[in-house]
């Protein structure tokens, strides 16, 4: 067999497993999706647990108040809930603001912490640890700043935790609050339906794994108190803290009924640099935690560690070699024999992807349409494609990184 024949097999497997994985993630979601549907959500009982809400805030000018104001209104006891919300070294008018909130609801436990250069800016990890030094709460919320959450949002994450001792944390769904904005925020939508709360869906049905997201969960305040805190130097904090959990023997459990609504980018440089961000900072957790697959008490997670490494490196590379080794033979710089095979899987496996990806959005409603579905294939061969260059620009930004020993800071996604 030829170099190129050999480089091609390896690629469309390679490409093909992953995809296959996807479908089964999808399907399990998908079903999952109808459990949950029918089953009604555990509810609280006479004894509320005291929850601190905990917002992480840099320069959130545009949208601190509406986020407070929806967290304020949460279907929660008033009573049995603070909310604290770092402003953290921002230099935009989000402190007067804050503190005009503070004044309109003088009775309420809401709770602000201005930080400057010296006690913050140095990421969202440390907002989160300076905030928790001051909370009470037996759980820990989080929320973004740019997040309004439905009513009973709160509710239903603390009502699945306390059911269930063997959790260490519930995570909800997020919502694009900003769909209509332009055709990328429409293809984040989909993105986020598809491909982010169903494969979470999928890991739980299938593994009983899921991965806390930046915002709208609880977890269990001994946990943070047992494991230090946040980790500082982890950009995608979510993840790290999600791997820490499971090796501390907890499971993480995704309540769909949990619905929040969060602001997406609306140009592709914002876009870009806020994936190339969560490329680094996933990059840093697979690093981090390799050596684990060779660790049986870290059995449970071999899963998630593994899937990781195939989508930012093998993936990446396998979609970059078929792609080059198609065009090179079609300007006849390369002969591979099986071109028109991985022609047809190709094409086979973008029908795949659309007829997939139009299922899992399918599940909420509005989104029944047939314009989704075109957009769904404008989507493969658009936004997808950039994706490998994020991919790739992310690992070079990790590396440059690690090898100028940079510090941690806040990477600001620019709000609207």
């Amino acid at each position: 067999m030829e170099a190129a024949d050999l480089l091609m097999v390896i690629a469309v497997v390679s490409i093909w497993s992953l995809l296959l994985v996807n479908v089964a993630l999808i399907i399990a979601g998908y079903l999952y999706y109808i459990r949950c549907e029918r089953e009604r959500p555990p509810q609280l009982g006479p004894e509320v647990p005291f929850v601190s809400v905990l917002v992480p805030a840099h320069n959130e000018e545009k949208v601190i108040g509406q986020t407070v104001e929806a967290l304020l209104t949460l279907d929660y006891p008033q009573d049995r809930y603070e909310i604290i919300v770092v402003n953290d070294n921002s230099s935009d008018n989000s402190a007067r603001l804050l503190a005009d909130l503070q004044a309109r609801h003088p009775h309420r436990q809401l709770i602000v912490l201005n930080t400057d250069a010296v006690t913050g800016g140095k990421g969202k990890s440390n907002a989160l640890n300076l905030g928790f030094a001051q909370s009470r709460g037996e759980l820990i919320a989080i929320y973004d700043a740019d997040n309004t959450p439905e009513k009973p949002a709160l509710r239903h994450l603390v009502a699945e935790i306390v059911h269930d001792p063997s959790l260490g944390a519930v995570i909800g769904k997020f919502r694009t609050r900003n769909r209509d904005a332009s055709w990328l925020t429409r293809f984040i939508n989909i993105e986020t339906l598809s491909y982010q709360w169903m494969a979470q869906a999928g890991r739980w049905q299938l593994f009983r794994l899921c991965t806390i997201p930046g915002t709208n969960f609880v977890l269990r305040r001994s946990i943070i108190e047992k494991i230090g805190g946040w980790d500082t130097k982890a950009i995608a904090e979510d993840t790290e803290i999600s791997f820490r959990i499971y090796l501390m023997g907890y499971r993480i459990k995704f309540q769909p009924h949990s619905v929040t609504w969060e602001q997406e980018p609306q140009t592709l440089r914002v876009w870009f640099k806020q994936r190339t961000r969560w490329v680094k900072g996933n990059i840093y957790v697979i690093i981090k935690n390799l050596p684990l697959l060779f660790k049986w008490s870290a059995r449970r997670i071999s899963f998630d560690i593994l899937y990781y490494v195939s989508i930012y490196f093998l993936l990446v590379t396998a979609l970059v070699t078929s792609d080059t080794l198609l065009v090179l033979h079609a300007l006849g710089l390369v002969h591979t024999s099986i071109a028109g095979l991985s022609t047809f899987l190709w094409i086979l496996a973008i029908l795949l992807f659309v007829v997939g990806t139009f299922v899992t959005v399918t599940t909420e409603k509005g989104e029944l349409t047939l314009s989704n579905a075109w957009l769904i294939v404008l989507m493969y061969i658009s936004y997808c494609q950039l994706w490998m260059v994020v991919a790739a620009n992310g690992l070079f930004q990790y590396a440059k990184d690690a090898l100028f020993k940079r510090e941690t800071k806040w990477y600001k996604t620019e709000r609207f």
